[in-house]
């Protein structure tokens, strides 16, 4: 299986589902079409680095949780991101992620803005396991 993202046609918000193998490319995979949606991240230079670290008991709180950061640093820091390193690990009854993220400082002039993500939702929201790999569907706020 090769990593994808896909957008399915939504009424007011973006919906996306993601494949990959692993789950840290399912992740990397929604991370990207989380940034992807926003800006032109092919522009995206590899200028700052960002540490997220995350520890949940399910995969669907973890995906939610680690992406809200990356809509948090968008926010708080004007930080996007188009490079992940991940990393996730099962110990005993949790999940633990930690992930590199590389980017810049957004530049509208620069970065083609697209839409401004507001928020992750749980709505229609998952991760499951699939033959051969992994899957997730995630609705982005705008």
């Amino acid at each position: 299986m090769k990593p994808s993202r896909t957008y399915i046609d939504h009424t007011a918000d973006i919906l996306f589902k993601a494949e990959a193998p692993t789950l840290e490319e399912l992740f990397v995979q929604c991370a990207l079409a989380l940034e992807e949606s926003q800006v032109e991240i092919n522009l995206i230079e590899k200028k700052e680095e960002l540490t997220i670290t995350g520890k949940e008991k399910t995969l669907e709180r973890l995906l939610f949780n680690f992406l809200d950061d990356l809509v948090f640093h968008k926010d708080s820091d004007l930080l996007i991101f188009n490079d992940f390193s991940l990393n996730i690990k099962k110990d005993n009854d949790e999940y633990h992620l930690t992930c590199l993220a590389r980017g810049e400082k957004i530049d509208h002039a620069k970065h083609e803005p697209k839409v401004d993500v507001k928020a992750i939702t749980m709505h229609m929201f998952y991760v499951k396991e699939i033959e051969n790999g992994w899957e997730a569907q995630v609705l982005i706020d705008i």
